[in-house]
Formats: C-alpha cells, sequence, structure tokens
C-alpha cells in the first residue's frame, strides 16, 4: 500500500493517491488485482496451467510497476492496462526493475513449490493406475524387455541328467569382443557374431547361419557312444517360425550321415525330429511366443537313445536311432530381429549315479549351476537334484556331505564363501524336498581342489561342481 502527493500542473488542484496492488494465490489460481482510491482493477488471474515465465513476467512487471508509476489525473478515464504497459516497455527506472526482480525471486518460489507438489501428485496417481496408451515395445537388439523364465518350483519332475565329464563349453566368455565372430566356433554358411544383449554375451545369428565347434581332429567323430548337450536359445515375441537346429554330424568337416541327416528343429513351444514331433504343455501356439522367452534345451544320447528336452520336459523320445552321431551343428533361421544362444556345454555320459557311490564312495556332479558368482540355483540344475533325491529316498541308510568347488577366477577366499554358500543351497533345496537334515552336512572347498585344468573352459567347468561325499 502506497499514498503519493501529485500535482497535475501549477495550477491544478493537488491530489493524493491512495493504491493498493494485492496478489492472491490459491491451490489453483494466482489473482493480481489493484485498487486505487477506492475502485479495483483486476489485471489478471492465471490458472494452473499458464505456468509459463513470459505471462508470469509481465503479469507481476504490470502489478509491481504499478506501485512506481506517475500519478495520473482523477479527473480523466484511465486506461491503467495501456499506461501500465507502456511504463513497462521503457523500462527506465532502475528502481523499478529492482522491485521486480525481488518480485519475480519471490512469486517463482510459489510456483515451483506449487509445480513440485502437483508433479508429485501426478507421479503418485500414474503409480496407482495403470497408463492406458502405453505402445507395444518394438523387439531390438538392445531390447530391455525381461524375458520369463521358469521357476525352479517347476522343474520338479525333470529327469535330465548331463555328462560326468565336460569337453567344449562356451558361455560364451565376457572377453569375446563385439561385432566379431565366436573365436570357439567355426562357421558353414550365414553370418553370425558376438553381441551383447540384456548386459549378457550371446552368440548372434544376423541371418539364417550354421556354426559347428571349433575343435581339434574335427573331420574326425567327436562324439562318444554317451554325451549330452545343453544350450539356452532366444525367441523373440510375436515372430512366426522363428527355430533353432541341431545336426548330430559336423557340417563343415565331416559328410552327412544318411540316416541321421534331419536337423532337430526347435520353435517356440515345440521340438520336432523326423516323424517325432511334440508340443511344450499349456502353449497353445507351437511356432509363436506371446513374450520374449529364453528356452533351455537338453539333449541326452545313449548308445542309440535319444532325448531331447525343452525346459524341464521331455519332447523327444527315440529309442533306438538309426547311425551313431558324430558331431553337431548348431544354426538358425533368418526370422525374427533377436536370434541368440548362450551357454553351450556338451559332456561326455558317465555311470549312474548310485553306481558310482559304490565304486567310488561319492558323486561328482558339474550338471548343478547357479547364477554367476552367486549361490541361486538354475533350473536345470533341478535334474541332478532330483536324481539325488531319488537315490535318498530309496536308501534310507544313505548319507552326504554336500561339498562345494569353484574355478580359479576371482579371489580365492571368495571362492571359498561361495562355495559353502552353493553347498547350502542344494542342502536346503534337499530338506525342502523332503530329505531330513540330519542326513545332510555341508562344507566348501573354493578352488583349493581342482580335478581339471583352469587353463581352458571346459577345465573350468569340470572345476565347478558339487560333491556328494558319503558319510
Amino acid at each position: 500500500k502506497r499514498k503519493r502527493n501529485s500535482c497535475f500542473g501549477q495550477k491544478k488542484k493537488c491530489h493524493k493517491t491512495n493504491t493498493r496492488l494485492t496478489l492472491t494465490v490459491s491451490r489453483f489460481t494466482l489473482t493480481l488485482s489493484v485498487l486505487i482510491d477506492g475502485s479495483t482493477y483486476s489485471l489478471a488471474t492465471l490458472d494452473q496451467n499458464f505456468n509459463t515465465m513470459k505471462a508470469l513476467t509481465i503479469t507481476i512487471l504490470l502489478g509491481v510497476s504499478l506501485i512506481f508509476a506517475i500519478p495520473v489525473q482523477s479527473q480523466i478515464k484511465l486506461n491503467l492496462k495501456q499506461k501500465l504497459e507502456k511504463k513497462i516497455n521503457k523500462r527506465a527506472d532502475k528502481k523499478s526493475d529492482d522491485a521486480i526482480d525481488k518480485g519475480l525471486d519471490k512469486v517463482e518460489g510459489i510456483f515451483k513449490k506449487k509445480d513440485d507438489e502437483d508433479k508429485k501428485n501426478e507421479e503418485d496417481d500414474n503409480e496407482k493406475r495403470p497408463n492406458e496408451n502405453t505402445k507395444k515395445k518394438e523387439d531390438k537388439l538392445t531390447a530391455s524387455d525381461e524375458p520369463k523364465s521358469a521357476s525352479v518350483l517347476t522343474w520338479s519332475k525333470f529327469d535330465f541328467v548331463p555328462g560326468d565329464k565336460v569337453f567344449f563349453e562356451d558361455d560364451p566368455s565376457a572377453n569375446e569382443e563385439n561385432g566379431e565372430f565366436p573365436s570357439r566356433w567355426d562357421l558353414v554358411k550365414g553370418n553370425v557374431e558376438i553381441a551383447d544383449f540384456n548386459s549378457q554375451t550371446v552368440i548372434y545369428f544376423l541371418e539364417a547361419a550354421e556354426i559347428v565347434p571349433y575343435v581339434k581332429n574335427s573331420d574326425k567323430a567327436y562324439l562318444p557312444e554317451i554325451f549330452t548337450l545343453e544350450f539356452d536359445c532366444y525367441f523373440q515375441a510375436d515372430v512366426h517360425n522363428q527355430r533353432y537346429t541341431i545336426t548330430l554330424f559336423d557340417a563343415k568337416n565331416k559328410k552327412s550321415i544318411k540316416s541321421i541327416s534331419d536337423r532337430i528343429w526347435i520353435y517356440p513351444n515345440r521340438i520336432k525330429f523326423g516323424n517325432s514331433e511334440n508340443n511344450y504343455p499349456g502353449e497353445s501356439k507351437h511356432n509363436k511366443t506371446n513374450q520374449a522367452v529364453w528356452r533351455h534345451i537338453s539333449l541326452a544320447y545313449t548308445k542309440g537313445k535319444l532325448k531331447v528336452y525343452m525346459d524341464d520336459t521331455r519332447l523327444i523320445n527315440i529309442p533306438h536311432l538309426q547311425g551313431n552321431p558324430t558331431g553337431i551343428t548348431l544354426g538358425a533361421t533368418s526370422e525374427g530381429k533377436n536370434t541368440f544362444i548362450k551357454n553351450i556345454r556338451l559332456a561326455e555320459g558317465g555311470v549312474k549315479y548310485y553306481d558310482r557311490v559304490l565304486q567310488e564312495g561319492k558323486i561328482v556332479v558339474n550338471g548343478i549351476k547357479f547364477d554367476i558368482n552367486k549361490a541361486t540355483l538354475k533350473p536345470e540344475s533341478m535334474g541332478p537334484i532330483n536324481e539325488i533325491f531319488e537315490l535318498l529316498q530309496k536308501n534310507s541308510d544313505l548319507r552326504f556331505s554336500i561339498e562345494g568347488h569353484t574355478d580359479s577366477d576371482g579371489e580365492a577366499e571368495f571362492n571359498k564363501i561361495l562355495s559353502e554358500k552353493r553347498a547350502k543351497a542344494v542342502m536346503d533345496k534337499l530338506t525342502a524336498m523332503g530329505i531330513d537334515s540330519d542326513r545332510l552336512t555341508t562344507k566348501g572347498w573354493g578352488e583349493s581342489k581342482p580335478i581339471d585344468s583352469n587353463a581352458t573352459a571346459e577345465g573350468k567347468a569340470n572345476n565347478r561342481r558339487v560333491e556328494f561325499v558319503k558319510f
């Protein structure tokens, strides 16, 4: 509120002018008005959406400048808005500028506080209700969509047991260079390279392609009469007929074997081999998945018998395969942008668990797998664990010390602690399945008792193991 004495010329009467500037702020509006000699003039009203600085500046300038405006003649009908805008444009009065700056600082603070409150309220509302306008995300190489994975508990009937000794292993390594051909493989046809997908190093099929393991004497049969093959393959959402293939001979270095020349075809929800095919339970479409998914594929060959699994379910069971597998060729079709494989392992089979206990007093298992640097069991670990469970059920006098081992990567002390936690995780799983905890103990040896060289991927895979030692 300000009072001014003003004269309108030497012969004119002097007047006292009472001026009051009022700024009213509520939750949703800001109103600026001025009272001059009993008459109220509304300058502007801002609603909650009118928050641009230009409009706010003009409004505050109009009001504050009125305080310092040259008094006007009372007998003349005032056009306040025009005179004030003219005064603003001149900006001649330094004191007015100072006052304006102070006014702006104060009002900006008011609006900032309100904007922060509104933003928080809007975020809270968004968390409480789904966004109906969310568009379907397109799959890309760098996609962040998290593929679904099966829980350990859903693999309770999984009976696949991997071979005893790993003779080919490729994760692939995180040391592989993106964009380069995978170093552990050889190319049959197409285009294949290393890629990073969701922070995982994968083998990426850029088009229809086939690869074979890069091994010594690949022109000769390198598969034993009992072996297992495992790998993970990725299926993109809403893509028809994205497929992977397994051929039971080396397509680059060895001639095809007529009797087993058929490929094993792997669809999102089906496996087909020759005249034998089956769908994964509970899936309505065999050649398409509505959600991106990693599938774990397991193959077991035992002297003419062939079994192929998808995740926890056996889909192919051939009792008498005509011809013996001699090598492995993995391939993929060109459908889909994201065609990846990882965690490839070939292992030689061995003696049944019970016979091993009788002969050696322990069972060495490298098929129990964990997340990297963690004690979290992977679903495919349930194959060996289910076998151990059945063995303990059938032999009530059998007791085991469950002992964890690691490779030499990382610090020795960390590896020891990790091996202890992993042994405990296996024991906890068996007791949860119904085995009395009095029949089990645990121990962790870390990297201190290797059974193979830590200089190769295969040696490290053999050293990463869980042993069940009879006591």
